[in-house]
C-alpha cells in the first residue's frame, strides 16, 4: 500500500517524517539491545522474502497501491521492534531503486506499513496466543496477518483524509475495503510460513512459540 509522492501535503509529510525517523531510531536502538546475532541472517532471509512479496503490486481505485504487507511475519517471529526495522528497510530500497512509493511520503509508508502494519499484528498474535492458551496458532497467526494488513490501511486512509487528498469515508472503503481481501492471502500466506516454522522448530525468534511450547501454554 505504497503512498506515491504528491498525495500528502507538506504537514502530513514533514510530521510523518519526524515520526517515522523516531520510530526506525527506537527500533534500531531496542533490536541492538534484544537480538542475538545468530538471528541475523534468519532476519535477512525473512526481509528478502518480504522484499520480493511487496513487488508484486496493484493499484487500488480511490487510493494507492494494494501488496503483501509482512509486517505480522517479520513482528510474530522476531518482535515488533525487528518488524519496524525490516519493514522501514524494504520501504527505503523500494522507494530509492524501484520508485516505488515516493521519497516525501517515506515517512508515511513506514508509520503505516511498518510500525502500525507490525505492532498491530504482533499484538493480536500474542492476545490471542495468550486468550487461546496456545490452541490454534495457526488461526491466530492468519487473524493477526488479517489485522495487520487492515490496521495499516486504515492509517493510509487517515492520512490522506488529513491531507484532505480524499474524504475520510471514501479513503477507508477503497483502502479498508480492498485490504481485507489482500488479508486473506496476507493471512494465508502467514500462517503457513509460521506453522512451517513452528514444526521445524526452527527457533527463529523468541517471540514466536515453538509447536511444543504452545502446546503446553
Amino acid at each position: 500500500m505504497h503512498i506515491p509522492d504528491g498525495f500528502l501535503d507538506l504537514k502530513t509529510c514533514v510530521t510523518t517524517g519526524v515520526l517515522g525517523a523516531g520510530a526506525i531510531a527506537y527500533s534500531l536502538r531496542k533490536t541492538k539491545v534484544a537480538l542475538a546475532r545468530p538471528e541475523v541472517p534468519k532476519i535477512a532471509l525473512i526481509g528478502a522474502f518480504i522484499f520480493a512479496a511487496q513487488m508484486l503490486n496493484f493499484p487500488i481505485a480511490g487510493a494507492t497501491s494494494g501488496h503483501f504487507l509482512g509486517g505480522a511475519l517479520a513482528s510474530i517471529l522476531f518482535g515488533p521492534a525487528v518488524g519496524v526495522v525490516v519493514m522501514s528497510a524494504v520501504l527505503i530500497i523500494q522507494a530509492l531503486i524501484f520508485q516505488d512509493g515516493g521519497l516525501t511520503v517515506l515517512g508515511a509508508n513506514i508509520i503505516c506499513t511498518g510500525v502500525i502494519g507490525s505492532y498491530a499484528g504482533y499484538g493480536v498474535y500474542r492476545a490471542g496466543i495468550r486468550l487461546l492458551r496456545g490452541r490454534g496458532s495457526n488461526a491466530v497467526a492468519f487473524v493477526a496477518a488479517w489485522c495487520s494488513i487492515v490496521a495499516a490501511s486504515c492509517g493510509v486512509a487517515v492520512l490522506l483524509a488529513w491531507s484532505g487528498t480524499f474524504p475520510l469515508g471514501i479513503a477507508l472503503r477503497a483502502m479498508a475495503g480492498w485490504h481485507s481481501l489482500i488479508g486473506i492471502g496476507e493471512g494465508l500466506i502467514t500462517a503457513m510460513v509460521v506453522a512451517y516454522l513452528m514444526e521445524r522448530n526452527s527457533s527463529f525468534g523468541d517471540d514466536m512459540p515453538s509447536k511444543k511450547e504452545v502446546s503446553l501454554n
